[in-house]
């Protein structure tokens, strides 16, 4: 098995050289943590003794060299994704916490990492409508 011997950020992506040459790169899309990190955050990784993972001790995230490997880019064509690019406002962290779910869960869903499934999409789009509702109803 190939080796991480050196890892960058450029462009939005992240890539790994391999100790047989070979760079793979990946969206930063694909690893909300990462994507939502700050550049020193990025920087401050460790790739594992085995030199088939990647560790940021600070957001507590960890990357296997397979995940180079997915050929598949996201594809952020969902309902979801839709409404949370077109009001940047709304606030992943407490929509997730309202919701019930996890927030990298929610993150990936917006980036097309992982497409919900008609449920999952209704429950979240219900809990947008009432935030909505909440929001019309409030007087000062």
């Amino acid at each position: 098995m190939e080796s991480i011997v050196k890892l960058w950020f450029k462009n939005g992506r992240i890539y790994i050289l391999t100790d047989q040459g070979n760079t793979y790169s990946r969206p930063l899309e694909a690893f909300p943590l990462l994507l939502e990190a700050t550049p020193e955050q990025r920087e401050a990784f460790e790739i594992g003794s085995d030199g088939d993972d990647i560790r940021w001790e600070e957001l507590d995230e960890d990357i296997h060299i397979s995940s180079f490997h997915e050929t598949a880019e996201p594809n952020s064509d969902n309902p979801i994704a839709e409404v949370f690019h077109r009001f940047p406002q709304l606030n992943v962290s407490e929509m997730a916490r309202t919701i019930g779910i996890n927030k990298s869960l929610l993150s990936r869903y917006i980036y097309g990492i992982k497409k919900p499934s008609a449920e999952r999409t209704e429950q979240i789009l219900n809990a947008l409508r009432q935030l909505g509702r909440d929001l019309a109803d409030f007087s000062t």
